[in-house]
This record gives C-alpha cells, sequence and structure tokens, in this order.
C-alpha cells in the first residue's frame, strides 16, 4: 500500500501535466467548433426555403429588406428543353446575382401568362384573375415577413406585358412596399460578342441562346439530339402588319419552337448568363440604396386621398 501511494505521488505532476495539455487541446478545439458556428450563421443562404425559422430575421437584416421572384411557366421548349426552362434560368440568374449582393430569393414561381400554349402537352396556364390574385398575395406575404422592397425577376417573354402592368397596379391602393421589375439594358460590346458567337440569327424560344443558357443551367435535362425534330421556322401564316394579334404567336410557331437550337453551346450560355449576373446584382445594390420609391409612392397616395 505503501509502495502505491509513494508511486502516485511521483507521477502526479505527470499526471498534471497530461490534464493540462488535454484540457488545452479540447479549449482549442471547442473554440474552433465555436467559430466554425459564429462563421455558418454569419453566411445565410440566399435561398427562402433554404433559411431556418430563427434565421429568417437576420436574413430581412442582411439583404437590407429586398427579395427577388424570379418568375417563369410551365411550358413546352421544343422537343430538347424542359418545360422549366424559364424559371430554372431566372431562379439561377437570381441567386448567383444575390451571392454577390446579398438578397433572399424566393423558391420556384411558376405563374404566369402562358395561354398561347395551351395546346401543348404539360402546359399548366392558369386563369388571368388567379395570376394576378397569386402574385398580388405573394408580395403581401413576403411584406408582412418584413421585406419592404420586391423585385420580380422574369425568365418569360410571355410574362412581360403582365409584369409591367401588374406593377402599374400597384398605385391603385396604399401599400407598405414597394416592386420593382428587374429590365435590363443592352450592354452593346457584350451583344456583339455574343452575336460574334451564334450561328443562328433568329429565333427566341428555345433556340440557339436559350440552349445554350440551359447548357449551364441544367445541362442534365438537355436534350440536344432532339432539337431539330420539329422545325422552329417562322410559318408566317398570318399577316397583320402594325396590329397585335392573341393568336400571333401560334401562327408562326405552333410547335412552340422559334429558332434553331442545334448550335448551342456551353460556352455561349455563360457569358449571356454572366451579363445577366451581374447586371441583376447590380440593381439588387441600387434597391437596397433606393429610399425615392417609397415616399414618392407615399406621396402619390396622399395627393389622391386629398382628391377623393
Amino acid at each position: 500500500m505503501k509502495s502505491s501511494i509513494k508511486l502516485s505521488a511521483l507521477n502526479l505532476p505527470v499526471l498534471y501535466s497530461l490534464f493540462t495539455t488535454f484540457l488545452l487541446i479540447s479549449a482549442s478545439s471547442l473554440s474552433g467548433q465555436s467559430s466554425k458556428i459564429s462563421q455558418s450563421s454569419q453566411k445565410l443562404p440566399v435561398a427562402w426555403e433554404e433559411l431556418t425559422s430563427s434565421d429568417f430575421s437576420l436574413a430581412v437584416k442582411q439583404s437590407e429588406g429586398v427579395c427577388i421572384i424570379p418568375i417563369g411557366v410551365i411550358e413546352k421548349h421544343g422537343q430538347h428543353l424542359p418545360m422549366g426552362t424559364d424559371v430554372f434560368t431566372s431562379r439561377y440568374i437570381s441567386l448567383a446575382a444575390a451571392a454577390k449582393e446579398y438578397a433572399v430569393v424566393f423558391p420556384f414561381y411558376y405563374a404566369g401568362q402562358i395561354f398561347e400554349a395551351m395546346h401543348q402537352p404539360g402546359t399548366i396556364a392558369y386563369s388571368e384573375e388567379l395570376l394576378y390574385k397569386i402574385l398580388e398575395e405573394t408580395c403581401a406575404e413576403i411584406s408582412r415577413n418584413g421585406i419592404k422592397k420586391i423585385l420580380l425577376v422574369n425568365g418569360h417573354g410571355g410574362n412581360v406585358y403582365f409584369l409591367q402592368y401588374f406593377c402599374q397596379t400597384m398605385l391603385a391602393k396604399e401599400r407598405d412596399f414597394s416592386v420593382y421589375l428587374f429590365s435590363p439594358s443592352v450592354d452593346a460590346d457584350t451583344q456583339k460578342k455574343i452575336a460574334s458567337m451564334r450561328k443562328t440569327t433568329t429565333g427566341g424560344h428555345a433556340d440557339e441562346g436559350e440552349s445554350s443558357t440551359m447548357l449551364v443551367v441544367r445541362p442534365d435535362l438537355v436534350k440536344m439530339e432532339r432539337a431539330s425534330i420539329e422545325s422552329g421556322a417562322d410559318q408566317k401564316r398570318l399577316q397583320l402588319p402594325d396590329a397585335y394579334s392573341s393568336i400571333g404567336w401560334y401562327s408562326k410557331y405552333p410547335n412552340h419552337y422559334a429558332g434553331d437550337a442545334k448550335d448551342a453551346t456551353g460556352e455561349l450560355g455563360e457569358i449571356i448568363l454572366n451579363q445577366r449576373i451581374k447586371q441583376l446584382s447590380e440593381v439588387i445594390k441600387t434597391i437596397k440604396d433606393d429610399k425615392a420609391a417609397m415616399q414618392l409612392q407615399r406621396e402619390f397616395w396622399d395627393k389622391t386621398s386629398h382628391s377623393k
């Protein structure tokens, strides 16, 4: 027994040294974990659906109250592109731009104007009343969650006039938020480069340009071997110069394919997308800095109420 006590006593300094080392290593490890947790909490996802509820208020603050709604439709894109092409692309651009200039990006939004493609399988064409109402209520819900600047990013040509009209109607009654529509200008140098790379000059739907962007956005869904199964040429079946008709698009492109996609390349797609991402990130910053829109809206509503 005495021998055992002496041995333990002799080892106390060694044991103390080992225990101290263990504590230092543990503290260092915990400090590293804490640092990682801290860094993780600072890097918030831009996608709304990826945020936790507890982090959402942090995202509202970090975004300075800006949310992007990427809008598309479900429609045929030739025989070679997925029906979700428009919203895949608009959301890709939105996520990339928001990663550069932080904003919250709303989940996939498919409720857009697409009556002209109702004859094609898979098209989802909601009524005009629902289209307006769901977008109006979506904006109201975004605002209720503390985000007061809503930026619409359109990926579908058939939505252009609807979204402009929607923005105009936001003045019809008083609201506590502002709606903006991303309306990118044409960069002459980039457009010149794009034109020099393109093999085709006509199109506009599932064509060389749009197919090139999808080769970047979702290459796994592109079936280029099907690009020439149907014609994407203008059929010129309706002669109405200087007049617009609802049947105009169908008269030209009954296959819901405009152009020729066979020469599409990912290289061209990168240039098209990068231009849009750069422009959108700059617009996000501009909207963050904007104080005038809401002030002018309040001024307008004040004058409107006094005129009644």
